[in-house]
């Protein structure tokens, strides 16, 4: 009986599983609780550790061994970076309306090969053209009477500069008039001796004679007026000596021999003067000389004929001369040698002693790609230009090669043809640099 009660107990539990269900559960809460437990300490260690819901998810990942959620995570990451990326491209161009490029004043120009010209800049000084500078002074002692021009004056060849008294001018002038006067006795001599010989009335030897002194005479008159005009009397007063009253005789006229400015002045009314002082200084402005500084080791670039462009200031406009002169030497003092420059000066704007900055060419060179350094900025610390597209200026790095003080090659990064902003370049990296607008 008591097997069959056992047998009857054990198929009653068996046919009723929910009789069984308490102890069960009893034991399977327990691993269920744990790994609960367990899932949220790795998911709190990852929001901790990486500070953001996308860092929680590999831990979790690496937890369950799911395959669904990283499958799920890699999507995500993919349309995030997808997002950046049209995020970026939006925000590498700047649209702007042909109003506003034109309102801004962008020009645009396209890009082609162009000439290279490479520049030496050198320091120089303007100076006189001595070859157009005139020292007036007065070949024979006086007192001043009369000063005509002062400094500054222009003066035109012949004009009156001083007027003065000199005693020795007077002797000068008496002795010539004394040998016009014996020199017309001496031809009347003659011309009578002349008439008594032809007629027999008087000897041969007193014809000669007269004839003889008439030549004396001469050559000292002639003599007499190569003096004169050696100390500065014009052919005219030459002429009008005779004429003239005794008390011109002491009148020495200074005269401008050339044209010119009046740069220096050393006399005034009553100064005695000396036959060696210097009492005018007048230049020729018209045209001025550039003395330039060139080191030796730029003497291979430079030389007679270049054309050389001649700075010395944004308040002055530029001028163009020639280089006429080089030095054989080096000077001991500036180890430069000295090169010279004429430059004409019509409106005389350079003034000698004016610092200038000439710009000498020295290379002419063909490049397949060629922009104004205006058209670059320096983007993520890499050059780089604004080519137009038809979503608007799109920055592009480039590689530089050659360049002048204006422009520059571009080796790599843009194509000829492609049309690019060449000014006002600044405006268009500060409006890239702006923040979007984004909705939280």
């Amino acid at each position: 009986m008591k097997p069959q009660q056992t047998e009857g107990v054990g198929a009653e539990t068996a046919s009723r599983p929910e009789a069984q269900r308490p102890g069960r559960r009893r034991w399977q809460f327990p691993p269920l609780i744990a790994a609960a437990l367990a899932g949220a300490v790795v998911g709190a260690v990852g929001m901790f550790c990486i500070g953001t819901r996308d860092g929680a998810l590999p831990a979790l990942d690496n937890f369950r061994g799911t395959q669904g959620a990283t499958r799920n995570r890699t999507a995500s990451e993919a349309g995030r970076e997808g997002g950046a990326v049209s995020g970026g491209d939006e925000k590498k161009r700047v649209q702007l309306t042909e109003n506003q490029i034109k309102q801004l004043g962008i020009e645009v120009a396209v890009a082609q090969a162009g000439r290279l010209l490479r520049h030496l800049a050198l320091p120089g000084t303007v100076v006189l053209n001595t070859d157009r500078l005139v020292h007036i002074v007065p070949r024979i002692p006086g007192v001043v009477r009369e000063v005509r021009k002062h400094l500054g004056d222009t003066v035109r060849a012949g004009d009156l500069l001083a007027v003065i008294d000199s005693r020795e001018l007077a002797d000068a002038k008496a002795a010539s008039l004394a040998a016009s006067a014996r020199l017309t006795i001496a031809e009347e001599t003659l011309a009578r001796e002349k008439d008594l010989w032809e007629k027999k009335i008087s000897a041969a030897q007193d014809y000669l004679t007269a004839k003889q002194t008439v030549a004396e005479a001469r050559i000292e008159w002639r003599a007499a007026q190569h003096k004169l005009a050696a100390l500065g009397v014009s052919e005219a007063s030459l002429q009008q000596l005779a004429s003239q009253p005794a008390s011109s005789l002491t009148r020495y006229e200074l005269v401008a021999p050339s044209a010119g400015t009046v740069i220096e002045k050393h006399l005034s009314v009553g100064a005695v003067l000396m036959k060696d002082n210097e009492v005018f200084l007048v230049a020729d402005l018209s045209t001025v000389w550039v003395h330039l500084n060139v080191p030796p080791s730029a003497l291979p670039l430079v030389r007679t004929g270049q054309s050389v462009t001649i700075a010395a200031g944004a308040s002055m406009p530029e001028a163009t001369g020639t280089i006429s002169y080089l030095s054989p030497l080096v000077s001991e003092e500036t180890r430069t040698v000295v090169t010279r420059v004429v430059l004409p000066n019509p409106d005389g704007r350079w003034r000698p002693g004016l610092f200038v900055t000439a710009t000498v060419a020295v290379g002419d060179t063909v490049v397949p790609l060629l922009v104004p350094k205006a058209a670059l900025q320096t983007l993520d610390g890499q050059p780089s230009v604004f080519v137009q597209t038809e979503e608007g200026f799109a920055p592009r790095s480039v590689t530089l090669g050659q360049s002048n003080e204006t422009h520059v090659e571009i080796t790599a990064g843009l194509q000829p043809g492609e049309p690019y902003a060449i000014t006002q370049t600044f405006l268009l990296k500060a409006e890239l640099g702006k923040p979007k607008d984004t909705d939280d």
